[in-house]
């Protein structure tokens, strides 16, 4: 589904995400749902819609002058400490929702990459699951957890060259 600015009203979630994607010609998918803060919530929606859907989560680094946002498949787990190796970024914690607001424009429960819209200054760093690279749609929230968006990867990946802000597929588990 491709929107025009006049049809951006009647969906949940931020304005700027429909906006963005209309702008660079991207179509998706709309599902509306209950509000669902956890990825574990979030499932019992997700019968027959065909994407890869995935957990969001923000750190920081230890200093906390660096963040990023982790994306994986809803169905793996990750170890933090492990993550830390992975990344190789220094000790991670849980960025906090302030730091969530001022960077990403979100609030916890609604963590999305569509929340780097707003990271003008493109602080955050993205890291993507590399498994993620072989799935045909991928599944977000729109800033806003009463919906989510189903978009094909080659899509997304256009998206994220738009936003500006740095990001790489890795592999965050074995």
């Amino acid at each position: 589904m491709i929107l025009t600015m006049n049809t951006t009203n009647c969906y949940r979630g931020d304005a700027a995400v429909y906006e963005t994607l209309s702008r660079l010609n991207i179509p998706f998918d709309y599902h509306e749902h209950p509000p669902v803060p956890t990825v574990e919530e979030a499932a019992k929606y997700w019968a027959g819609i065909e994407a890869a859907h995935c957990k969001n989560l923000f750190f920081r680094n230890h200093k906390g002058n660096r963040h990023y946002l982790v994306v994986f498949d809803h169905r793996q787990s990750l170890n933090i400490r492990d993550l830390e190796l992975r990344l190789k970024q220094g000790k991670l914690s849980f960025a906090s929702p302030e730091r969530m607001r001022r960077y990403l424009g979100l609030e916890p429960g609604s963590v999305s990459p569509f929340g780097l819209i707003h990271d003008v200054q493109n602080h955050v760093h993205l890291f993507m699951d590399k498994n993620l690279e072989k799935a045909h749609h991928i599944s977000f929230h729109p800033n806003l957890n009463t919906a989510s968006l189903v978009i094909a990867l080659p899509h997304f990946t256009r998206y994220l060259e738009d936003v500006g802000n740095s990001y790489e597929f890795i592999e965050l588990y074995d």
